[in-house]
């Protein structure tokens, strides 16, 4: 098959839980346009070969993929690939509201597909699309308080879903939650909810602690093997990681002791941080597991260009998080680590080549094609970093 780019970008549900994820696709031959979907046979092959190939249980599990469709591929003669109530399909902005997209609009309805109709702006000529269509998605982030006011009550009388697209601030998550939004996308999660001035809450530092020790220079197995032994919380998980099917190990690992003689420091450093950050409970458990797919991907990538020291690499994709976990600025959390020199440039500044790797992670999560074409790093590389990383992130949030 060609090379396919796939990222995918969560939606959550009021509670922020998981309710699915974007898709978002695009042929890695840099011939063709960079366009996330079009309408033309091209187009439709990058799906078909996203799902046959990778597979959508890999891309969403048991969640919803929601996919933008154009007017062309609605229309289309071909057969939808999709499971019906695995898929939404999201008609793209300015697909005017004529007779042949509503018909369609109405069979994929019969159908048992969900539809969304996305972008939405106010125009007397969509309300037979509103008719047909399940779920709407408003742009909030440029959108003042009345208008957002206006937009839910003008599209109360449908009855429809309401997902806030673009929540880029805790505070903007509130208020569209207020008003009735059902669903939320965005990139709030990556943010600190509050900084408060250059202190990390009390709540968060006993992780703190135990992530600056865990980093401390001159830390060894015996001292590794101290501190998680001392968290039962820790010890617990670390164990069920360690017996998971991830690791082809003969026999059972029942003790902390051989934990940490067959993991090493650096590669324990990395698997504790993991747990003990995602033992903060009050955050929604899909930013870790973005944090961990950072992680393994800008781990597995150094791998791949056979860069030296490659814990660093998951260290800096781990902690690119770490202030949204904290509440907390970057800045202030890397003072209260002893982190390297390397780390602390990647994370502030997107230096060195660990910085460099983070940037292309970053790029790739937001779907950022043209950057990734640009990068010169190879398309067939990232891809499979990125699906690789989310089946690991899986295997482990199974046993947390």
């Amino acid at each position: 098959m060609d090379d396919v780019f796939v990222a995918r970008q969560p939606i959550f549900s009021r509670d922020l839980s998981v309710y699915g994820y974007e898709l978002l696709f695009r042929a890695a031959d840099h011939s063709q346009s960079a366009e996330f979907i079009s309408g033309d046979q091209a187009t439709s092959q990058v799906i078909l070969n996203a799902f046959t190939v990778v597979g959508l249980d890999q891309l969403v599990g048991k969640r919803r993929a929601f996919i933008n469709v154009s007017r062309d591929f609605l229309l289309g003669a071909h057969r939808l690939p999709f499971p019906a109530d695995r898929v939404v399909l999201e008609l793209l902005e300015g697909t005017a509201a004529d007779p042949e997209v509503l018909q369609a609009l109405e069979d994929l309805g019969q159908a048992g597909f969900t539809l969304s109709l996305d972008d939405y702006e106010h125009q007397e000529q969509m309300q037979p699309m509103l008719e047909r269509v399940h779920i709407v998605k408003l742009e909030v982030h440029r959108s003042t308080e009345l208008e957002l006011r206006q937009a839910v009550a003008r599209l109360a009388p449908f009855g429809l879903q309401l997902l806030a697209e673009k929540v880029e601030s805790q505070e903007r998550y509130e208020l569209c939650r207020e008003l009735g939004f059902q669903l939320f996308q965005g990139y709030f999660l990556s943010k600190p909810k509050t900084v408060r001035g250059s202190s990390i809450p009390t709540s968060r530092l006993p992780t703190m602690s135990l992530l600056g020790q865990l980093y401390q220079p001159d830390v060894d197995l015996r001292e590794l093997e101290r501190i998680i032994s001392s968290d039962v919380s820790l010890s617990y998980k670390l164990l069920r990681y360690m017996n998971s099917a991830f690791f082809p190990i003969q026999r059972r690992i029942d003790s902390i002791h051989q934990a940490v003689i067959y993991l090493g420091v650096r590669e324990l450093q990395s698997w504790a941080s993991l747990i003990a950050m995602a033992a903060v409970s009050d955050k929604p458990s899909e930013l870790m597991v973005t944090l961990m797919v950072r992680a393994r991907m800008c781990q597995q990538l150094a791998r791949e260009l056979k860069y030296p020291s490659q814990n660093t690499y998951f260290t800096v994709g781990l902690f690119s998080g770490l202030d949204a976990l904290m509440d907390s600025s970057m800045e202030e959390v890397i003072r209260s680590l002893p982190l390297s020199s390397e780390v602390e440039r990647a994370l502030l500044a997107r230096e060195g080549a660990a910085g460099e790797l983070l940037e292309c992670v970053l790029h790739y999560e937001q779907g950022d094609w043209d950057w990734l074409d640009a990068s010169g790093y190879s398309p067939r590389m990232v891809i499979d970093a990125y699906l690789e990383a989310i089946d690991w992130a899986r295997e482990i949030a199974m046993h947390w």
